[in-house]
């Protein structure tokens, strides 16, 4: 096993007992972090749908969603990201050991709908020992994630994956390999406002699936510049995973002490600040603050329903994450039809997706199946 050698370490490494320890839990059912939401509300949806930059009237405009199909509001599928703490991140075992997101494959079966009371139930699936470049020894850590709504229902079953890697290897392996942060000139910035001024969803007019063909290309959907304050928009939706103050801060770090990590003041703060805090994403080896892992997979989400359009709707999308979304990277979604095939009475499109930078680097990548109407 690696270990950090040409400097102090600061932070555990991961040991065979604590993996071992860790798999004990697997099928065994948890306490359940408390959600950030549990019901779709009005606010809660354009929280959720303002805060990934979607601002598709069909989860935000009641007379336009009462003409849809659906006769009323919906949800993007991801939503449900805010209605389950372990689904977005949040992992138990291998104190101090830092967690970094890494995908969720979402398989949907009924739509999110205004009023609906959603409850979720987590279990751990699987724990692989693996070796990384980017920290040495990593442990890739899957849950599932069952959700049901007020009526027994399930509306949504997802696998959702993290991987633990050593802070202190992955730091010494970043000060090797240093990435030059963007910086976007005026003329650059007002091109992206053209983007966004001019960019159209499909809306109200149906896709119909015959008139799809394989190889097709989705119009591409960009995200960004991404900042601090594009990063604090994503958590007023989704509600962080260890973003607490004052007292219930407090309460927490006596819980769990390896997430209290003293800041420059000597004041306890939790490992979630690597995505606003350049000191500390340095200090577990990334160049400087990085996006949540969930925002860019509700991205490439939004890439796919604005091409759907009001009557399709997205039924699986599985996402791998693969690299940091950093403060100035401007990320470019884009998607290709792969297949096209009837399943019953379902009329099925696959997509590939794939999420790239301006250094022309695949950030995210993964597959999605949505159904369409047919003529």
């Amino acid at each position: 096993m690696e270990d950090a050698t040409t400097t102090t370490r600061r932070y555990p490494l991961i040991t065979d007992e604590a993996v071992e320890a860790l798999r004990s839990r697997i099928g065994v059912k948890f306490p359940r972090p408390m959600p950030h939401v549990t019901e779709a509300t009005r606010d809660s949806i354009r929280h959720w749908a303002l805060g990934i930059g979607d601002d598709n009237p069909l989860w935000l405009d009641e007379e336009y969603a009462a003409r849809s199909r659906w006769g009323g509001i919906i949800a993007p599928g991801t939503f449900l990201y805010a209605f389950d703490r372990v689904v977005s991140g949040y992992v138990s075992g291998l104190p101090g050991v830092h967690a970094m997101f890494a995908g969720t494959d979402w398989n949907w079966y009924r739509p999110i709908r205004l009023g609906d009371r959603i409850d979720a139930e987590p279990v751990l699936k699987d724990v692989q020992d693996l070796k990384s470049r980017f920290s040495g020894r990593s442990i890739k850590q899957t849950y599932r994630v069952t959700f049901r709504n007020q009526h027994g229902e399930v509306v949504c079953e997802a696998d959702s994956w993290c991987i633990r890697t050593q802070r202190d290897v992955a730091r010494e392996r970043a000060e090797r390999e240093p990435v030059t942060l963007k910086k976007w000139t005026p003329e650059e910035i007002e091109q992206i406002a053209e983007y966004y001024a001019r960019r159209t969803r499909r809306g109200a007019e149906p896709r119909y699936w015959q008139d799809v063909q394989e190889g097709e290309e989705l119009p591409y959907l960009l995200k960004g510049p991404s900042t601090v304050t594009s990063f604090v928009c994503f958590t007023q939706g989704w509600g962080s995973l260890y973003v607490k103050a004052h007292g219930p801060a407090f309460d927490m770090y006596r819980q769990h002490p390896a997430l209290g990590i003293p800041n420059d003041l000597g004041i306890p703060e939790p490992p979630e600040r690597v995505h606003w805090d350049n000191d500390l994403a340095r200090a577990v080896g990334v160049p400087a603050a990085y996006d949540y892992g969930p925002e860019r997979v509700s991205w490439l989400g939004h890439l796919v329903t604005d091409w759907i359009g009001d009557d399709g709707f997205l039924k699986r999308l599985n996402v791998q994450v693969r690299k940091h979304n950093l403060i100035g990277d401007l990320t470019t979604c884009k998607g290709t039809v792969t297949r096209r095939w009837q399943e019953g009475d379902e009329h099925l499109v696959e997509i590939a997706v794939r999420a790239e930078n301006q250094r022309g680097e695949t950030t995210a990548l993964g597959t999605a199946v949505a159904a369409l109407p047919s003529r």
